[in-house]
């Protein structure tokens, strides 16, 4: 493992939410109301140890410093988190009503980017509070809010990468056949720990007929020898994704297999060399999807070719026709086409991708030829 990374400091998250909060006037709204999850993490660095009914809510507004509010006897915790001495905390007791006190804080007919993950609780609360004030998703307002990340950030996924390619590799000389699905799962997650991730968000493994459904996670079905097995996992590390996948075949494939999995390395590598600033996050996705479907296969190529990834392992930007939005130096995202055959096999290659200055560069570096396991 590599050596952990310097903290964000007070500056970097004092940036961040002055950022936001530009953003948030371009975008034609009065501020952002960002409640506990991967916004509120990578704006101020702190997640309440419980996500509960109680109310905490960061409020991003132009004419005002930032504010988080939050229940009393959860201020302590606040307060100790890394990026809350770059704003003004104020709190509410039990006993009393939580959205008085956040109405304090807003213009009562304004329009505000809120969190996707605000409880439906939460936002009816604010609008009984402040019948006037209408809301708006920060996906749909503010998509490349977290989109485009620094070098730290960019440091940080690098060294997710990096774990996750130990893990695979040491996965490799371990036994396949004869062994649950479950059991492999396993195995992904203790690496993934054992490597430096602080959570593992999946582990996928998907044999024979299972590699054909995209999101097949693991069950008990008992690996065969023959079997192509899709390996898909990630989590976090130092707060920041991995995500990577790989398809490897228990003793050796046919030759449908092999040129299946060889279509799927020329898709995913196609894509990868399209990657450059100012090339829009569709044209991505073409050009996997056009090397697959000149082969025959478009109809069994069912999902997007990639997603962002930063303090969350699926974030914007999105690898996906209808995408229009540009490449830009800092973000990050997968580039991870598949082909599925209903019944009998699957195949998907994984990379995780940073946009440079003149091209990409890819944040995984284990072979994407198909390694055969025991």
């Amino acid at each position: 493992m590599t050596d952990a990374p310097p903290p964000f400091t007070e500056r970097d998250y004092a940036e961040r939410m002055a950022r936001a909060t530009h953003d948030a006037a371009e975008a034609g709204l009065a501020g952002l109301l960002v409640t506990p999850g991967p916004d509120m993490v990578w704006l101020c660095g702190y997640q309440p140890t419980a996500i509960t009914e109680r109310l905490t809510l960061l409020v991003l507004t132009p004419e005002a410093e930032p504010r988080l509010l939050v229940p009393a006897l959860e201020r302590p915790d606040a307060e100790a988190a890394s990026g809350t001495s770059a704003l003004r905390m104020t709190d509410w007791r039990d006993g009393q009503d939580p959205y008085a006190a956040a109405a304090g804080l807003l213009r009562p007919s304004a329009r505000y980017g809120v969190s996707d993950s605000a409880w439906a609780l939460h936002l009816l609360g604010l609008q009984e509070a402040l019948p006037m004030t209408s809301y708006r998703a920060l996906t749909m307002a503010l998509p490349m809010l977290r989109a485009v990340k620094d070098e730290h950030e960019v440091a940080r996924l690098a060294a997710a990468g990096a774990a996750a390619d130990a893990t695979y590799r040491e996965l490799l000389s371990l036994r396949f056949a004869g062994r649950r699905e479950t059991d492999v799962a396993a195995d992904l997650a203790r690496l993934l720990r054992e490597h430096g991730h602080e959570q593992v968000d999946f582990t996928v493994v998907g044999s024979g007929p299972n590699g054909a459904n995209p999101h097949h996670e693991a069950g008990d079905r008992v690996i065969e020898d023959g079997d192509m097995v899709v390996l898909d996992f990630g989590g976090l590390l130092d707060g920041y994704g991995s995500d990577t996948t790989r398809t490897v075949h228990v003793g050796e494939p046919t030759g449908e297999e092999r040129r299946v999995h060889g279509i799927v390395e020329e898709a995913q590598q196609a894509a990868f060399e399209a990657v450059r600033p100012g090339v829009a996050c569709q044209l991505i996705d073409r050009v996997a999807r056009a090397v697959i479907e000149k082969a025959g296969y478009g109809e069994y190529f069912i999902h997007r070719t990639g997603h962002g990834i930063g303090v969350t392992t699926h974030e914007p930007p999105y690898m996906v026709e209808g995408e229009e939005q540009p490449l830009v130096p800092g973000m990050c995202f997968s580039i991870e086409p598949g082909i599925y055959l209903p019944g009998r096999f699957g195949v998907r290659i994984e990379d995780i991708v940073t946009c440079t200055e003149d091209g990409g560069r890819r944040l995984n570096d284990t072979d994407h030829a198909m390694a055969l396991v025991t």
